[in-house]
Order: structure tokens, then sequence, then C-alpha cells
């Protein structure tokens, strides 16, 4: 179904009432040529596999907006991943408008989906970060980067005996990239680390 799934696992501050860990789950659409087949990673050889990497490319930081709500029990059919990666995470896993629509189109069931508050429903709804009230509904703010992943295919040139010219896979380009994600919450107390940023 075109999708890419991000998991992340908070430790929580046992000191401000929160829980062991807080898991959420965003799931957005993954387009074509985003990171490279599977099929070619398997067949590529990787030299010094202990070797700690950097990223030839660095890609620039996306900031995405994760107004719908994704119900867990139902999600299969959207990725049967989403049932091992976002299990901690039932009541947090986050989409995009724009992306369930491109689901829907391809004959998603649109029931799993779920419309997040948004500032216009809710006139004084505001960042977390700049929330007094703990108990009160806010936007809240979280940031990962993947340091390394597989983007590209590099293709080398060889030189036949005639002089023909061909060219061939023979390696993997590497990139870095950050993302913000933007969601709601019920409650301040679900993101407390937006106070730190």
């Amino acid at each position: 179904q075109e999708v890419k799934i991000f998991r992340a696992l908070i430790l929580g501050e046992l000191e401000r009432g929160q829980s062991q860990f807080q898991a959420l789950c965003f799931v957005t659409r993954l387009h074509h040529n985003e990171i490279i087949p599977s099929e070619s990673m398997a067949k590529l050889r990787q030299k010094n596999p202990r070797t700690v990497r950097q990223a030839e490319e660095v890609r620039g930081l996306e900031h995405l907006a994760m107004d719908v709500a994704v119900n867990f029990s139902k999600a299969a059919q959207l990725s049967s991943h989403i049932h091992n990666v976002c299990a901690e995470a039932k009541e947090a896993i986050y989409t995009r408008e724009e992306d369930v629509k491109f689901w829907l189109e391809k004959g998603v069931d649109g029931s799993m989906f779920e419309v997040l508050p948004q500032t216009s429903d809710l006139p004084d709804l505001q960042r977390c970060k700049l929330c007094a009230d703990r108990w009160k509904p806010c936007i809240c703010s979280y940031s990962l980067s993947i340091e390394w992943y597989p983007c590209m295919l590099k293709y080398c040139k060889s030189r036949d005996a005639g002089g023909k010219v061909s060219s061939y896979k023979c390696g993997i380009r590497s990139c870095q990239k950050g993302y913000t994600f933007d969601y709601y919450v019920p409650q301040k107390q679900l993101c407390l680390w937006d106070e730190e940023t």
C-alpha cells in the first residue's frame, strides 16, 4: 500500500507522573524512489559491516501535520507491519489527511481513520510548549532524525575491449533526513518534552 512507519519510544519522567515510556507511531505514504528496493539491497554486499557510517547526503527537514488518528485494531489492511511495529502505541498512531485520501483511492477501508480536532475546530487550541495547563489539549511537536538510510543506488561506468561504455549498479548512496511531526494530544501531560525545545 506504499506505507512508511516511524516508531518513537520516549522514556517517561516518573517524577512528573509519567509512565515508564510513551510510544508514538507516525504513518505516511512511501513515495517511489524514496528508498532503494529490497531486492537491490540483498544483491549488494556491504564491505566492513561494523563500520559506523556517515550519510553522504543530508536531505532537508520535513515538517508534517499529522491530523488523523489511525485505529490500531483495523490498521492491518493498511500495512501488516503496523500490528508489530505500533503495538505499544495503540492509542497514538497518526497520519495525514492527504495520505488518507491516497489510500482511500486505493480501496482501503476509511473506518480506521478519525480526523483529529484542529485549530479551526478549537480556536483556543495552542502549541503544547505555549500551553500553561498540563491537562488542556494542545498541538504537540515531536522531531526525529534518521542518521543513515539507503536512499539511492550508485552506478559505475565500465569500458569493454571495444571501448563501449556501459553502467552497472555498484553501491548504495546513503542519506540523512530529519522529520518534525505535529499532532493533537488531549492533554499537555502527553507532550512534556515539548517544553524543553
